[in-house]
């Protein structure tokens, strides 16, 4: 939303100030200019990057436009499965948790924090470094490491739009000097022709240069600066289940290494300490009367 408000402001300021100027502002509409720059854009955008990258760019600006970011609701759910599966390993050991780590889509602590289990990448990267603690062979600094190199590969494949739309954003001016020369060219053949008509002619080919700067630095480049500042914040959640996890591999308490988890997350969506009290007892309330029920059960029989 703030994009759009952004650019209407950009444009009505834009707009208005040249016809305060004494402009024409229907000089401005150039409609085969817009045709060359954009086509030109798109086409070597096409170009210069895999068709992954290209529907990952059409999806991050969806994210961009919508600000897509991580929200307390989503952090309180990261916290409270780390916790649920922390608590669960320390207190029934290994065995009980292999299950909800293996299967973790019919797994009854996934089912409990939708945002990660819906999740699948998120939800496979606490699974895989919950199977390295269960397995026991690792030791803390070494999967740090793992943790470090699988992060840096994940920021790097979230960060390719951003980079593709940057590149774009430098090449646009020069791809408006373009559309300015054919516009040249053009009016250069109509030499002949009246002082006026020729004006028209060169004051249209100058549309295209005017256009190229616009389109970069008005739109592209903080289009481009929006999509890294949402992509980052998705990334967030990554960082959580890793400072979590190692603080508990180095011998912290559950609540004690979702704490540190807790702390990295932006003082504007990070919920405060009693609202994770609040939301790992509960959880931790109706793990406790699973349990209590699961041995009734077993009495019974």
């Amino acid at each position: 939303m703030t994009i759009i408000i952004g650019l209407i402001i950009a444009g009505a300021s834009l707009i208005g100030g040249f016809a305060a100027l004494g402009g024409k502002v229907s000089v401005l509409w150039q409609p085969f200019e817009v045709v060359i720059i954009c086509g030109v854009a798109l086409g070597t955008y096409v170009v210069a990057n895999p068709v992954k990258v290209i529907k990952d760019s059409i999806k991050s600006v969806g994210e961009a436009l919508l600000n897509s970011v991580p929200r307390k609701r989503d952090y309180l759910d990261v916290l409270g499965i780390l916790y649920a599966l922390m608590r669960e390993l320390r207190a029934k050991g290994r065995n009980e948790v292999e299950p909800h780590i293996e299967d973790p889509v019919n797994s009854e602590i996934f089912r409990r924090f939708p945002t990660v289990a819906k999740h699948n990448a998120l939800r496979t990267f606490v699974c895989d470094y919950f199977r390295l603690i269960i397995v026991g062979n690792a030791r803390p600094h070494e999967i740090e490491a793992l943790m470090d190199e699988e992060l840096s590969t994940i920021a790097r494949d979230k960060m390719k739009p951003y980079l593709a739309l940057s590149v774009l954003a430098e090449a646009l001016p020069a791809i408006g000097i373009v559309a300015a020369v054919l516009g040249v060219i053009k009016a250069m053949g109509a030499i002949d022709q009246s002082p006026q008509i020729l004006g028209a002619l060169i004051g249209a080919a100058l549309v295209g240069t005017f256009l190229g700067i616009f389109l970069s630095y008005a739109l592209v480049t903080p289009l481009a600066n929006n999509i890294k500042g949402v992509r980052e914040s998705r990334m967030r959640p990554y960082i959580i289940v890793k400072q979590s996890l190692l603080a508990f591999m180095n011998g912290a308490a559950p609540q004690i290494a979702i704490e540190h988890g807790r702390k990295t997350i932006n003082a504007a969506s990070r919920p405060s300490i009693d609202e994770v009290e609040n939301e790992t007892m509960t959880h931790g309330a109706a793990s406790l009367g699973e349990n209590v029920q699961e041995l009734n059960q077993k009495g019974a029989a």
